[in-house]
């Protein structure tokens, strides 16, 4: 029995409200489709040697106690991978159908986490792998690490690729072991000694803050004036971090909904980073300077324009040699300007609220600042995230082709969660490409097909900046027709 960190249990807890739910969904589009046989012992073998695929959520009464991760002893590997065909006419509409579906759906509680399916019979005698993995059991640099367990570099020999690193090998109670003879996982988890275990666990961690605090306060009494300026700054950045939002900056993307639609986007790597370089930031800084390209000609086309935008953007806190999975990364608040046609003005303004954000004292205090969120009641939570306009995640993935199965990766595209913000953009990079998943609230951005017109025109432009480059493509029209 293992219990949960405190920014996973906020993923958990939060989705109590649907408007939340934190699925994260991505889809590996193959060019033919994987041996079946193959690809189930592969999965089977990867869950295997990750804890949490085999471990469920177990809540316990009260505010007070995180929920518990504890072994799965019914585990039904069928109920977790599935395989079904391409509607007629088999086109890749139907693959994303199936993502947007997982996106909405909730998982069941009594089960581990994670749902793939195997979409066969696409249009050219192609297939995807819809993966579906709830954002308390992984963030997106951790889902790269685990979907390592799953993809091959050679086709035929099954070898990995040389990044994959070995899994943790975490204490028996911790690691999803069975319960002993004659009792369930479930039969061992006693509600009272649990809470009492996290009332205890609480008072402890205070004691312990309160001796570690002894030689701050030597330091204070000699220090004074720089003290207290350090406490004050984290105090501000802590309350910039969970300050709740009134309104969104966005005059149009008001309503929210538990509907969801879902599209792509591509360009080239390459093409991104020398657009990057000549406007003197990252990567990063390129893709939010694009997306906010695409939401001024939005709100122009609805004749609406709008100075600027609050934008969510995940910042990964993970460290070499934390675990697989579990988060680990905080979510920073800020403006980001969007009126503004120059697009090399934009990427200069968004590079330093960049910077600031993740420097900001707060970060520190990550969990801790989940700790206290997930005790608030769900209208307190929605009102800190609904009123985002939007959340872009920049997410770093395989720099070469891999292979599932006997099947080779041609795609590989992530949508991550709205978190009650109207839209979520994501980037994951690929063997040369950057993947754009769109995912957005149907009741915010109605318009499917505009939106992503203006996403491509906001990444052309930013592509420009650096000379000749390749266009932006919504691969639906181009290369999956």
């Amino acid at each position: 029995m293992e219990r949960m960190r405190e920014t996973d249990a906020l993923s958990w807890r939060i989705e109590r409200d649907p408007v939340l739910r934190s699925n994260v969904v991505a889809v590996a589009w193959l060019d033919r489709s994987p041996d079946w046989g193959r690809l189930r012992d592969r999965v089977e073998k990867a869950s295997s040697a990750l804890p949490s695929f085999r471990q469920r959520v177990v809540e316990l009464p009260g505010p007070l106690p995180a929920p518990r991760w504890v072994a799965d002893d019914e585990f039904d590997l069928d109920w977790h991978l599935r395989r079904i065909d391409a509607p007629d006419p088999h086109g890749p509409e139907a693959v994303l159908d199936v993502a947007r579906r997982a996106a909405m759906s909730s998982f069941d509680p009594a089960r581990p986490l994670w749902e793939f399916t195997l979409v066969d019979r696409v249009v050219g005698g192609r297939a995807a792998l819809v993966l579906k993995i709830h954002h308390s059991l992984t963030d997106g640099v951790g889902g790269i690490q685990l979907a390592l367990h799953l993809f091959e570099l050679d086709p035929g020999t099954g070898r990995q690729s040389a990044r994959v690193v070995e899994p943790v090998v975490e204490p028996a109670a911790r690691a999803g072991s069975p319960a002993p003879a004659g009792t369930t996982a479930h039969e061992e988890v006693s509600p009272l000694r649990e809470t009492l275990s996290d009332g205890l666990r609480v008072g402890t961690a205070v004691a312990r803050r309160a001796g570690s605090a002894l030689p701050a306060l030597v330091g204070a009494v000699r220090r004074p004036a720089g003290t207290l300026a350090d406490l004050i700054a984290t105090s501000v950045s802590v309350g910039r971090t969970v300050a709740p939002v009134t309104h969104t900056l966005s005059p149009i993307m008001t309503r929210r909904s538990s509907v969801r639609w879902v599209d792509l986007v591509e360009v080239g790597l390459d093409d991104l980073k020398r657009a990057a370089r000549a406007g003197g930031g990252s990567l990063n800084d390129a893709f939010l300077t694009a997306a906010t390209g695409a939401f001024r000609r939005y709100h122009e086309r609805h004749g609406a324009p709008v100075h600027a935008l609050r934008v969510t953007l995940p910042i990964s806190i993970r460290q070499p040699g934390d675990p697989l999975g579990g988060n680990r990364i905080t979510l920073m608040r800020f403006e980001v300007p969007v009126r503004d046609p120059d697009p090399a003005r934009r990427l200069a303004a968004i590079h330093e609220r960049c910077r600031r954000a993740r420097h900001e004292r707060s970060l520190a205090h990550t969990d801790a600042i989940a700790g206290v969120l997930r005790m608030l009641p769900s209208a307190a939570l929605g009102s800190m995230v609904k009123r985002v306009d939007f959340v872009a995640s920049d997410v770093p993935g395989f720099p070469e082709h891999v292979h599932l199965a006997g099947a080779r990766v041609e795609r590989f595209f992530a949508f991550s969660p709205t978190v009650g913000s109207a839209v979520n953009l994501t980037l994951l990079s690929y063997a040369g490409r950057c993947g754009i998943g769109l995912n957005a609230d149907r009741a915010a951005v109605p318009d499917a097909e505009v939106f992503t017109r203006c996403v491509l025109e906001g990444f052309d432009e930013v592509l420009a900046m650096a000379g000749p480059h390749g266009a932006a493509l919504r691969p639906l029209e181009s290369e999956f027709a």
